[in-house]
């Protein structure tokens, strides 16, 4: 370990910090408001629909000043990330504070693939029983695979489903569970409510599954976020630390074994789970979590390659980057922070946010001028009376206040 912290943070000879590594405004990101362009016509809108505009910039980076910077976001003397890492954006945050520890472009939009399936599985554990029933229509069984293989009619839990969904990023039980929460328009608009009221500004679903779509977006600070909130549900936790289940058949299709995609369950020491994703104009993306020595950190990778090594390969040099790096105990660079998004309000109300506005308007239904107005009218009433008794006494004893 201590070898470990001090490749960490030694100066590196030649490990000098290229262009698009130092930090720059806000305002010259290139991807600050949209992913780069698509490679196919994935993205394209149906005829006669316009594309989605670009999503809003926050005027302030949510997680933090630094979390506007677009190149590597270190603490001070920090030996920069292991060079096999090809992720355009990445961040390595603190499972239990939130505290960010390092980044590159953490706000920069990519497209999420399927790591968009963590977002799905959040509105699902909210809106729906583990337990309950869901028949898989014909146009669940036949989406675009990565498929886990359900049967057009068969029935399956709520449960066995996210095991698939999270386990072998099954686009048929993405659209399945979609189906089961009143259809893929409708379920797309309960995801992106939850990435807003989190905080997560660079977001928006535009399919369940994580294939490309128009307007599709998120970041790697988006994508922690998420993941922070998903990991707190315990089904959620369970299901992505699960290497291998019994998935059911159904009809003449016989019970089979699913196997967890994540390569790292089996040979990263203290692996918590996590979740993969590609499409040809995501690239790779990839979100994990481990533990070792009493910390609980996650990383978030997006818009990387497979060479020169295998990506969750990346992953693990990134995790291991991070927990030498933590053991030094640096000054944050950030915060992933459910309460971040409001830090870009809309000023609605004396100039709160309209949250902070609902909760005041709330808890004080009178409010703060009605309030003003009757401590000053009570101020004069207490004067006039002060007033009026020493008159009154004034009048019996001439001599008073002489």
């Amino acid at each position: 370990m201590i070898a470990a912290l001090l490749a960490v943070l030694a100066p590196q000879a030649g490990a000098q910090r290229r262009d698009d590594d130092k930090p720059r405004s806000q305002g010259s990101c290139a991807n600050r408001e949209l992913p780069p362009p698509p490679v196919d016509t994935s993205e394209k809108p149906k005829p006669g629909q316009a594309s989605p505009a670009p999503l809003p910039v926050p005027g302030r980076a949510v997680g933090g000043e630094r979390m506007a910077e677009c190149g590597l976001i270190l603490p001070r003397n920090t030996r920069n990330p292991p060079a096999q890492v090809t992720a355009a954006s990445w961040v390595l945050h603190d499972l239990d504070t939130g505290a960010v520890i390092a980044a590159r472009d953490p706000h920069g939009r990519q497209r999420p693939a399927s790591l968009i399936k963590t977002l799905l599985a959040l509105v699902v554990i909210k809106e729906l029983q583990p337990g309950t029933a869901i028949t898989v229509t014909k146009e669940d069984a036949e989406q675009e695979c990565t498929c886990v293989g359900i049967v057009a009619g068969g029935q399956y839990t709520v449960e066995q489903l996210l095991y698939g969904l999270l386990m072998h990023s099954g686009n048929d039980v993405a659209h399945a569970l979609a189906t089961a929460l009143g259809g893929v328009p409708a379920t797309l608009e309960k995801m992106n409510a939850l990435a807003t009221s989190i905080g997560a500004t660079d977001t928006r679903a535009a399919t369940p599954s994580g294939l490309d779509g128009p307007g599709m977006s998120s970041s790697a600070y988006d994508m922690s976020l998420i993941f922070h909130a998903a990991m707190k549900q315990p089904l959620f936790a369970k299901a992505v630390a699960t290497r291998q289940i019994q998935f059911p058949g159904w009809g003449e299709k016989q019970p089979f074994p699913l196997y967890n995609d994540n390569k790292l369950l089996s040979s990263y020491p203290g692996f918590l789970g996590g979740k993969t994703g590609f499409t040809d104009d995501a690239r790779h993306t990839y979100v994990g979590a481990a533990q070792q020595g009493g910390r609980r950190l996650a990383v978030v990778m997006m818009r990387g390659e497979q060479k020169p090594i295998r990506f969750s390969d990346q992953a693990a040099k990134l995790l291991d980057y991070g927990f030498a790096l933590a053991a030094a105990n640096p000054e944050p660079v950030g915060k992933v922070d459910y309460d971040a998004g409001a830090t870009e309000p809309t000023a609605d109300v004396a100039g709160k946010s309209p949250v902070a506005a609902a909760a005041s308007t709330a808890e004080d239904p009178f409010g703060v001028t009605g309030w003003i107005i009757t401590m000053f009218v009570g101020v004069i009433i207490i004067v006039g009376f002060v007033v009026g008794h020493r008159r009154k006494r004034a009048a019996e004893d001439p001599h008073q206040g002489l």
